[in-house]
């Protein structure tokens, strides 16, 4: 069984770019990522996996990286709201979000973005939100189901 004292040596891929991780093997992803690399975009919330302002996507999957320890990332692939698209090239989502004009404070949005861009392919789902089950303290709900839609309604051909 690790204890808290326990170290690893953890290889993962970040956005693309591989890192190497030498500490302890229970230190949460959220803090290498904020820490260690420097990415900033996934915000600290809650700390136990229920708001959601974490969310990053490990392997594909959409995860709370405030609870994944770093032993549980090794040979993976992680994606922060830095590596899903850039100013110049922004995601669908990212795109749909400027649109709506979803932010308030804005805080929670990479989370919410990082979640949306996990859901299976396809319609927006009538319970994406509860499917998301990120929390939005400015109450901006609406305004990102909408932004979900446009992100994922059809385009119309040009």
């Amino acid at each position: 069984m690790a204890g808290e004292d326990s170290m690893v040596n953890v290889r993962v891929e970040v956005n693309g770019v591989r890192h190497e991780y030498v500490g302890q093997a229970e230190r949460p992803l959220l803090w290498f990522l904020r820490d260690g690399l420097g990415l900033s975009g996934t915000k600290y919330g809650c700390g136990i996996g229920q708001c959601g302002a974490c969310t990053v996507h490990l392997d594909g999957q959409a995860v709370r990286s405030c609870v994944v320890p770093m032993s549980a990332t090794s040979g993976r692939r992680v994606l922060t709201i830095e590596g899903l698209g850039t100013r110049e090239r922004p995601h669908p989502l990212q795109q749909a979000w400027l649109t709506v004009g979803v932010s308030e404070c804005g805080y929670c949005q990479p989370g919410q973005i990082m979640a949306a861009a996990a859901l299976p392919p396809g319609p927006m789902p009538p319970d994406a939100l509860r499917q998301i089950g990120n929390i939005c303290r400015c109450g901006t709900y609406g305004r990102i189901g909408q932004a979900i839609a446009l992100a994922r309604a059809p385009k119309a051909a040009a």
